[in-house]
């Protein structure tokens, strides 16, 4: 049986054992399409009854979201300390911490790679250049000839953000590539203290426990909370904005499709003995949420509950799930780089082939520094266009077309955000010797996430 048919039959397998949220997500997204036809009265007026329904399942679906953004940040810090703890050995977390740089970097890599050439080929801008005005073209090809090495400044202060000068006020703004920067460092420092570190790192083990807990109440919501997303997601658009757009959503998607079912499967395949079926089946509940609530770290929690009860050890699992999900964005790193080019081409400005991997390298570090919350792709791309000397506002138009769509492919690249941090966390884990293959194997004997 060919590969792909096996990562669907284990994605039905999965659904399957998952169906009241799988039902959920089909309900909300057919909601949502009705929801839209009926946004407005035949009179031209905005239909009250509809907006109302509309806001009532908004407030369902951003309740549930911040009720698992309210663990991340105890989760991640917890995790993290407990993990790099659990590691214990020196060497063992420098061989730990290489490989994961390592397979995030392969991973990343990639998904830039085929979203630029995928870009490049099919031209997916050149469709929308009717809806761009002249005037609004000119000045963005002007823009980019000015374009100066002043722009290196924006790369080494993107760096040096990342490191926090109030560890406090970053948690207290939810700013996390600060907060994991730190606590990676306190990890690292109590790893190295000994004995000594053993009551605080007790108090992290129980934190995470806890905030584990937490989360297997909350997941009890997540068939509400997916459908309402879901809904709210869906009548924000309509079929009519494919026709502009559609080249582009088309492009994007098939990049994502081939991450998802050519290259994660080749990458296990490639660096473990990881069975590529029973991985997919064991992670669909956190896949599934991934794509409701367009957030991996929303998502957090239910990622690393379906990796350590489908057998892979909570060494690893705390270690680089967390990191992932805060630092592996590469459906995001392929949408950065092809809205991108989209909308160099949809301003009908001309790129070298130098300017292109330029835009793929920025795409690589804005993808790092993004927020894994709905939403934050968008505005990161800020940081690529200042490479090419441009800003959102001179690309206005272009952008709208960008958000009309964003939602719907957010929450398919999000869905490549949480594999990705899965499947590194299988790989590692099979290096490592940290996987119960008994149990990992034995899909019948899966622990249930909710307990």
């Amino acid at each position: 049986m060919k590969l792909h048919m096996q990562i669907l039959i284990a994605l039905g397998l999965g659904i399957k054992r998952n169906g009241h949220i799988f039902l959920g997500l089909i309900a909300g997204i057919i909601l949502g399409f009705i929801l839209h036809n009926y946004k407005v009265t035949p009179t031209g007026d905005v239909n009250m009854t509809v907006a109302s329904v509309i806001s009532a399942l908004d407030f369902i679906g951003q309740l549930f979201i911040r009720l698992i953004q309210m663990v991340v940040i105890p989760l991640v810090c917890s995790a993290i300390i407990v993990g790099i703890a659990s590691v214990g050995d020196s060497n063992q977390l420098s061989k730990f911490g290489k490989r994961m740089v390592g397979y995030y970097a392969i991973i990343s890599f990639t998904a830039v790679t085929i979203g630029a050439l995928l870009a490049v080929i099919f031209k997916p801008g050149v469709g929308a250049q009717s809806f761009i005005t002249q005037s609004s073209a000119i000045t963005a090809q002007a823009q980019v000839q000015e374009a100066i090495l002043e722009q290196q400044g924006h790369i080494a202060q993107i760096f040096l953000n990342m490191i926090p000068q109030n560890f406090m006020a970053s948690i207290s703004v939810g700013d996390m590539v600060p907060v994991l920067i730190f606590t990676l460092i306190f990890a690292i420092a109590l790893a190295k203290v000994g004995e000594v570190a053993r009551p605080i790192v007790g108090f992290f083990e129980s934190v995470f426990a806890a905030t584990m807990k937490v989360t297997d109440w909350i997941m009890y919501l997540a068939a509400l909370g997916v459908f309402a997303l879901s809904a709210v997601a869906v009548s924000s658009f309509g079929v009519g904005v494919f026709s502009a757009v559609s080249s582009y959503f088309m492009v994007l998607l098939a990049g994502l499709l081939i991450q998802l079912c050519i290259i994660y499967p080749t990458f296990i395949m490639t660096f473990s003995k990881v069975p590529v079926a029973i991985f997919f089946s064991s992670i669909t509940e956190a896949m599934m949420v991934a794509f409701g609530t367009a957030s991996s770290s929303a998502t957090l929690p239910l990622t690393i509950a379906c990796c350590e009860k489908r057998g892979i050890s909570h060494k690893v699992c705390s270690f680089v799930i967390p990191l992932g999900a805060t630092l592996n964005m590469d459906g995001t790193a392929m949408f950065q780089t092809v809205a991108v080019l989209f909308l160099t081409q949809a301003y009908g400005v001309p790129l070298e082939p130098m300017q292109i991997v330029q835009v793929a390298f920025f795409a690589f570090v804005a993808s790092s520094t993004c927020a894994g919350v709905p939403g934050a792709g968008l505005i990161t791309i800020a940081l690529i266009l200042n490479g090419l000397g441009l800003t959102p506002q001179q690309l206005v138009e272009g952008f709208a077309f960008l958000f009309a769509i964003d939602r719907i492919l957010e929450m398919f690249r999000t869905v490549l955000n949480v594999t990705s941090d899965a499947a590194i966390a299988a790989v590692i884990a099979d290096n490592e010797n940290e996987i119960d293959y008994d149990l990992f194997n034995n899909v019948d004997e899966y622990k249930e996430i909710l307990e």
